[in-house]
């Protein structure tokens, strides 16, 4: 057994990168949600079960962690080239900051349900 792969054989990294494209993370062709982040029951395509795989809190986490670095290359790189001025902190973080996040929150979600596929995990409990 590899580093990515549980006993079951699901590949975790293909999973992921499934997820980041907002596919089923078993078949990779049918579509992660409904809606803009609304995760999908099943898969169209494969039947797969996908409403267990709930990513709760951790997706706050990711974009956040994530946010956080790249603002804080925005404001250093500002910082080293001299434009450190707070207008124009002003004019670049905050549409930065409201932005990213909503770009990357689709992509997020269905990194971590991939990922929770892969390994089978659930935050449900088991009875």
């Amino acid at each position: 057994m590899t580093f990515d792969e549980d006993p079951v054989g699901r590949n975790a990294w293909l999973a992921i990168w499934r997820g980041i494209k907002c596919r089923c993370p078993r078949c990779g062709k049918g579509w992660l949600f409904r809606r803009f982040a609304e995760q999908v029951d099943h898969c169209a395509v494969c039947g797969e079960p996908l409403a267990r795989y709930n990513v709760g809190l951790l997706l706050p986490l990711v974009v956040i962690t994530v946010m956080i670095h790249i603002i804080a290359f925005v404001m250093l790189e500002m910082e080293l080239s001299g434009r450190g001025n707070p207008l124009i902190y002003l004019l670049v973080l905050v549409p930065l900051a409201a932005v990213v996040p909503i770009a990357i929150l689709p992509s997020s979600k269905g990194a971590i349900i991939g990922l929770f596929w892969a390994k089978g995990w659930s935050d449900e409990q088991e009875r």
